[in-house]
């Protein structure tokens, strides 16, 4: 488990370097289209560079703000608060902030960019539905993503594919209709430049959604085993899996922009649970009944 939870930080700096080099591909390919020169070079590097370090520190307030997440009142969620505290000092974990989302739908989040820095949410539902182990298990769960770092590169996927897809999308109906200026239309080069610069900003999203897949998937049953691990209780988490497979509420306040960040799938509980080669490709999670199967056989 410690070799897995390793190379998952490893591959969470190539995975922030990736999405950082994919924003800087987009803008200097904007500038290509645009016929920016050097000053546009200078400005799309610049401009890559703050949406990258804004995303690393504002990504986790994004991500609470798009769930409609609030502060958890310690009195009002003294269960909650004290099931956190515990894990925390058996985990050797800060407490991180709680918030609550107003939704009936069961599920629940990690944010943040570290552990000092760090925030769980859970909807209400999670809260009516699980009873005290159950409960227990998920915030288990949520804890370990804290643990592990996975909350990092989760969090940071929020804003920057959102980035990437805005960019793409405003650029390539400024080049739609008729923005281009490029100075150079009868240079091979810079042509050819331009042209490889509209290919970039066409599949952009579509690159940048398959990095935000890739995220999740494989973090969600590693922190399934940590959690399990914490709570040397591996019957809580599984009968809180199975609660959520069994229950068919969508959380309103989702968007596909943080689906990975959730517990499960919190769009469409059908897609996820679904087996067909083609969901799974494109599953935020991996399917309930896998998760589930290999916590069993623990």
């Amino acid at each position: 488990m410690y070799e897995q939870i390793a190379a998952n930080k490893r591959r969470t700096v190539l995975l922030i370097l990736g999405f950082m080099l994919l924003v800087a591909g987009v803008v200097v390919a904007i500038n290509l289209v645009t016929g920016g020169g050097v000053v546009g070079f200078v400005i799309a590097a610049v401009l890559a560079i703050g949406m990258s370090v804004a995303s690393y520190y504002n990504s986790d307030k994004v991500a609470l703000a798009m769930s409609r997440a609030r502060p958890a009142d310690p009195r009002e969620y003294a269960r909650y608060h004290n099931l956190v505290e515990g894990l925390c000092i058996a985990s050797g974990l800060p407490k991180p902030r709680l918030y609550i989302v107003d939704d009936p739908a069961p599920n629940a989040f990690a944010t943040g960019r570290n552990p000092k820095h760090s925030a769980v949410a859970v909807t209400t539902g999670l809260l009516e539905k699980m009873n005290r182990v159950e409960l227990e298990g998920v915030l288990a769960h949520e804890l370990s993503h804290i643990k592990n770092y996975d909350i990092l590169v989760m969090t940071i996927a929020v804003t920057l594919v959102g980035i990437v897809a805005l960019l793409s999308d405003f650029f390539l109906r400024f080049m739609f209709w008729g923005g281009s200026r490029r100075s150079d239309r009868n240079n091979p080069l810079g042509g050819v430049l331009a042209l490889l610069g509209i290919v970039l900003l066409i599949f952009a999203p579509i690159i940048a959604r398959v990095m935000q897949l890739a995220v999740s998937r494989r973090r969600e049953y590693l922190a399934d085993a940590s959690g399990v691990s914490l709570t040397r209780y591996p019957p809580g988490l599984i009968s809180a899996l199975k609660k959520l497979k069994g229950d068919t509420t969508v959380i309103s306040s989702a968007s596909k922009a943080t689906a990975h960040l959730w517990i499960e799938e919190p769009l469409d509980t059908e897609h996820a649970n679904a087996s067909t080669r083609f969901n799974r490709l494109f599953a935020t999670h991996p399917p309930l009944d896998d998760r589930i199967a290999v916590l069993e056989a623990m």
